[in-house]
């Protein structure tokens, strides 16, 4: 399954940094991560910029991104090697939030939009949202695990422009799919597991909704 970052900070970040270390996470994962990569960062006049490419993150050049206050990048393990087209590469977004995925799910009954499951969970949440996204995921994740044969994991990350809100779930393979955080100063890193050889990370609990 997918591998997912958010970096959030008061000052202005290497984007590059962080693009490198979650690439070593991605490269040494003990899933396939190759199938595409994409991200969102804020630019210098505060307009979300994305970015996607459809070959392994490890492979590409980070040289040319700018320095940013918010990065949310997601690596694609496609469910069962299909669907490899650079339009299912997350991040998915409209006007107001960014969404990155990753998990399985078995036999959801929902009716919702969208070329892949991740995007049709994210048109089901957003479905939820009268100013409160907290509370939409809280109700739209409530029904998709009733609505679900099995769940395997369904990790989401959701950001705005100050938010970020993070729900953890998962049903196995606590290793692989809790994820962990990280505060140094005025940043915070979310991700899919620790950057390599680092210490100091938080896990987040499994069956939470959080906002960083």
């Amino acid at each position: 399954m997918c591998r997912l970052l958010f970096v959030k900070s008061e000052h202005e970040f290497e984007i590059e940094f962080h693009l490198n270390k979650f690439a070593e996470v991605c490269k040494l994962s003990k899933e396939f991560q190759g199938h595409g990569w994409g991200c969102a960062y804020l630019d210098n006049e505060n307009n979300w910029q994305y970015y996607k490419n459809i070959n392994p993150i490890w492979e590409d050049d980070f040289s040319n991104f700018p320095k940013s206050i918010r990065l949310i990048v997601h690596a694609r393990s496609a469910f069962e090697d299909k669907d490899i087209f650079i339009e299912n590469n997350m991040p998915f977004y409209d006007n107001n939030f960014i969404f990155i995925f990753n998990g399985e799910l078995r036999g959801v009954k929902i009716n919702a939009e969208g070329r892949i499951g991740a995007e049709k969970i994210f048109n089901f949440i957003k479905r939820f949202h009268n100013d409160d996204m907290k509370s939409a995921m809280e109700k739209s994740i409530n029904i998709i695990v009733n609505r679900s044969k099995y769940i395997r994991a369904m990790n989401i990350i959701i950001i705005d422009k100050i938010n970020g809100y993070v729900s953890s779930l998962f049903n196995e393979d606590q290793d692989y799919f809790q994820m962990s955080y990280k505060k140094l100063n005025d940043e915070l890193i979310i991700c899919s597991q620790n950057y390599i050889g680092e210490d100091n990370w938080t896990k987040i609990s499994n069956k939470s909704i959080e906002v960083f």
